[in-house]
């Protein structure tokens, strides 16, 4: 069948699409693996720089292995959960595949999370073991768990340190674990939502939606073992454990981990001496690496591909990615965790223009529909409204929280992503941001990756976000925190004339800061309600704020 995705013939005119039809993978997360060691066992697998460690297929497979006897000799037996709550290590990919392989459901858990957030994620996901490190450059982690436990009755019941003896301990008191411990439409994974917004909700992910997703991704990148992909993004993210392990798992293709946590020396470093064919990253991230100093040193010629998404992707930093880091066929993807995460993504081989101006076509056996927010009536092509999706991807649910499942997947499978967006005629996607997002301003509606988008036009300027502040007058007005290329220098005036003539005066920024860095959660996504709250308070805007959005 062609890889071209079709509309349906009845819905030509309106925002529908499925992407094309190929054979989804039956597999757990376990048997996938032994099957990649099977096919490829001397190649390597995984490589963690800041470790040392280099893993081949079969050594990862018999790992991975001892890992989950020594899960079972902790009692832990299919349907029970553990969580890990760490940066990038070669311990996280071996309980990512050794948890399925003794039926027990991974919980991943940000490393950003502090006590408030941890005492949630530990009492609403049941976990009865969690692994962890003492510290780190970031936290002590042991205080924050003595924190997030103090007066309450939780079901943990093992703490294991990872770099530890403990660790070690549990590998020695191995046990035996059911064969087909797991199928393949059982839970394999639950990602915690990253807590913006709300207390954080745990996606359920089966083995067939993850690893289906992967074999989606990796058809993009065509990726194959002969493949060396570089990922400085967080394994407890989608990003990292998915479009990372799953891509890697399903192809044979190597993964690479340059750092415990992201740093653009180390990840330059990593592209430069493993010879990486992919890098992933966020678009801070890309843009820290473009603007190292010592970035002109690395060779970076071995890259063919990668992943820019986890956040709308600036049209100029992919093409300076294209251009400077020798990435010809870099591609974005679009999704969210309660997609597995990838909804659409652009082709290896699509023309730049379509990769640097949307986020691709409906990934394989992937539904897709842009619907009216409020009443969810499908809307013609080219018209801007909620893009909702269904088939394999979707997630079997929040975690023991029905209520809020069903504001998002409605009973026909559809889950409706809460993101703006147009399919265009040739079926391919353009991102408009979060409905919620949405500026308003005197009855103009405002999209801030719109004037994102532009202001990366501006030669001084390295990152940008565009973010609504209340306005007694207008409801509200735009503000642009802007951090500038390094040795540059520029003035709120010249950023605004630079807007005018160019883009709608209402979509000019009123107010605009400079800054050195932006509020991030740990997987580099901008947190905008920060800014936000942050402007409110200098500016004294609280009364205003209040009175808006009565």
């Amino acid at each position: 069948m062609s890889e071209n995705p079709e509309p349906e013939p009845e819905a030509a005119a309106l925002s529908y699409l499925r992407g094309a039809d190929v054979p989804l993978l039956n597999l757990t997360l376990s048997q996938a693996l032994s099957e990649t060691a099977r096919k490829f066992p001397d190649r390597e697998a995984l490589v963690v720089c800041h470790e040392g460690v280099r893993l081949t297929w079969s050594e990862l497979d018999r790992e991975v292995t001892r890992v989950a006897r020594a899960l079972a000799g902790l009692g832990l037996g299919p349907g029970d959960r553990a969580g890990i709550w760490a940066s990038n290590c070669r311990e996280w990919v071996l309980l990512q595949y050794a948890a399925p392989r003794a039926g027990v459901i991974l919980v991943n858990v940000n490393p950003a999370y502090r006590s408030h957030e941890l005492r949630h994620v530990l009492a609403k996901s049941r976990i009865r073991a969690l692994f962890l490190r003492e510290k780190d450059s970031r936290a002590n982690y042991r205080e924050i768990l003595a924190e997030s436990r103090n007066g309450d009755r939780l079901d943990l019941e093992h703490i294991v340190w990872l770099g530890h003896p403990s660790w070690d301990a549990m590998l020695a008191q191995g046990a035996d674990f059911p064969e087909n411990a797991a199928s393949p439409h059982d839970v394999a994974n639950i990602q915690y939502t990253s807590g913006t917004t709300g207390a954080p909700k745990g996606a359920m992910l089966s083995h067939h939606n993850l690893l289906n997703n992967g074999m989606a991704m990796g058809r993009g990148l065509k990726a194959t073992e002969k493949d060396r992909i570089c990922a400085p993004v967080p394994l407890y993210h989608c990003f990292g454990s998915v479009i990372g392990s799953m891509v890697s798992v399903v192809s044979g293709a190597t993964l690479i981990l340059p750092s415990a946590q992201f740093d653009a020396l180390a990840t330059l470093t990593a592209l430069h001496r493993e010879r990486a064919t992919a890098v992933y990253g966020v678009p801070t991230m890309f843009i820290a690496e473009l603007e190292h100093p010592e970035f002109a040193r690395f060779d970076l010629t071995s890259l063919r591909t990668g992943v820019m998404a986890g956040a709308p992707c600036p049209i100029e930093i992919m093409r300076r990615v294209v251009e400077r880091m020798h990435c010809p066929e870099i591609t974005i993807v679009y999704g969210q965790t309660e997609s597995s995460p990838g909804i659409t993504m652009s082709r290896a081989d699509d023309a730049l223009e379509l990769r640097v101006t949307t986020v691709g076509t409906a990934l394989p056996n992937t539904e897709i529909q842009i619907v009216d927010p409020q009443t969810h009536r499908r809307l013609p092509i080219g018209q801007q409204g909620e893009l909702a999706t269904r088939g394999y991807l979707v997630m079997k649910g929040y975690d023991d929280d029905a209520e809020a499942t069903a504001k998002v997947i409605d009973p026909d499978g559809w889950l409706y992503t809460g993101d703006l967006a147009v399919m265009r005629p040739d079926h391919y996607f353009s991102f408009k941001g979060r409905s919620k997002d949405t500026i308003i301003r005197g009855g103009e509606n405002i999209y801030p990756r719109e004037v994102e988008d532009f202001l990366h036009t501006h030669p001084k300027i390295a990152d940008v976000y565009i973010v609504g502040l209340p306005d007694a007058k207008l409801g509200e007005t735009v503000l642009a925190w802007i951090q500038l290329k390094k040795g540059q220098q520029a003035t709120a005036a010249e950023i605004q004339d630079f807007c005018r003539g160019k883009i709608a005066y209402f979509k000019i920024p009123q107010f605009i800061r400079f800054v050195d860095s932006f509020p991030m959660t740990v997987s580099k996504k901008v947190q905008k309600f920060l800014i936000r709250e942050q402007e409110i308070e200098e500016r004294r805007l609280q009364e205003v704020a209040r009175q808006a959005t009565a």
